[in-house]
């Protein structure tokens, strides 16, 4: 079965006050974020577009990635869906409604700030 979800751990240097499309502009603190997403075709192609710097901003994750201060350092593909990997994960929700406007399971971001501790939590403890 091919991978249908995906998810970007987001490293922000600094915090920054950032226009979110529609949802308006919030402050980010610098740390560590988790994008969760899904590709129900074309997963390479979407990939590859969350991480060019040369874009037209369509999607929410968009903006936070086109900030000045945010790189992605580590990425995963799943065949679990994206609100089950979301749901998995410990932190709190920055940007009420990210990336969440189809979610049919109320995850109410498919964002989560982790903190400012630089880890990644789908890999074990050294």
């Amino acid at each position: 079965m091919p991978a249908q979800s995906y998810q970007l751990l987001i490293w922000l240097d600094k915090s920054a006050r950032l226009r979110i499309g529609a949802l308006g502009e919030y402050a980010f603190c610098r740390g560590l974020y988790v994008y969760s997403g899904s590709a129900r075709r074309g997963m390479e192609g979407r990939l590859r577009r969350h991480l060019c710097n040369e874009k037209r901003q369509r999607w929410h994750i968009d903006y936070l990635l086109m900030a000045a201060a945010a790189r992605v350092i580590d990425l995963r593909v799943s065949d679990t869906t994206e609100c089950t990997l979301h749901q998995s994960l410990p932190g709190h929700l920055p940007v009420p409604g990210f990336g969440a406007s189809d979610c049919q399971q109320g995850c109410g971001s498919h964002l989560r700030f982790l903190g400012e501790v630089p880890f990644c939590p789908w890999l074990p403890a050294q």
